[in-house]
């Protein structure tokens, strides 16, 4: 008697009798497009955490305009860049008797749009609030272009630590403050930033009785 065959193996094998083949594995995608795709999940990631993280860490907003933490911003001597700066002027300089508490943070002398030097001082006060004096032998109406980005119309006028000042200001922004120096009407000051009416009236007063800096010529 001859014993019966064995049972051929059922599934999905395609191959010669006795191999057991299971179904071929996935294909991997290529090397290159797993690398860029890498490349992309990692750049996104990054970009959500700057966005967390990266924020302005110097600077708040309020209701009343902008403060800065005094804490992260850099200190300048005032007075002696003024009178560096006033070494080189073609009109005299004054260096505002700021109230105590009050520091400087950055200093600039550059070109009026329209003829003319500016000569630049931002000042903190203790409570955050920021304001930048402007001296100037240009125009009033080009000061006040260069300082704003653009013309600017008046808006008032008000009195302050004896001095008329006209009023410059956009809807809703920062308003320009100007004067003509009491003691000589070449020169323009100009007061501006973030800072409450008080602080203007306080830096008005100490740019009225801060000490006078002769131009550079009248210096030899």
């Amino acid at each position: 008697m001859s014993a019966d065959p064995p049972p051929t193996p059922q599934g999905p094998s395609a191959g010669p009798p006795g191999s057991l083949q299971g179904p071929p594995p996935p294909a991997k995608p290529p090397r290159g497009s797993l690398r860029v795709r890498d490349m992309l999940m990692a750049l996104a990631v990054l970009l959500v955490v700057v966005a967390v993280g990266g924020g302005v860490r110097s600077c708040s907003f309020a209701p009343a305009g902008p403060t800065v933490d005094p804490d992260a911003a850099p200190t300048v001597d005032a007075p002696a860049r003024l009178a560096e700066f006033a070494r080189v002027s073609e009109f005299p300089l004054r260096v505002p008797a700021v109230p105590p508490g009050w520091r400087s943070n950055s200093t600039d002398r550059s070109p009026v749009d329209g003829g003319g030097t500016a000569v630049r001082v931002g000042y903190l006060t203790p409570e955050g609030k920021y304001l930048r004096l402007v001296q100037s032998d240009g125009t009033e109406e080009a000061l006040v272009a260069t300082e704003a980005g653009g013309p600017l119309a008046g808006t008032g006028v008000t009195d302050a630590a004896g001095v008329r000042w006209v009023t410059y200001q956009a809807d809703g922004g920062e308003p320009f403050r100007v004067a003509t120096a009491p003691d000589n009407p070449q020169v323009q000051w100009l007061i501006t930033g973030s800072g409450t009416e008080a602080d203007f009236a306080a830096l008005a007063q100490a740019t009225v009785n801060g000490q006078v800096l002769p131009a550079g010529d009248e210096q030899n």
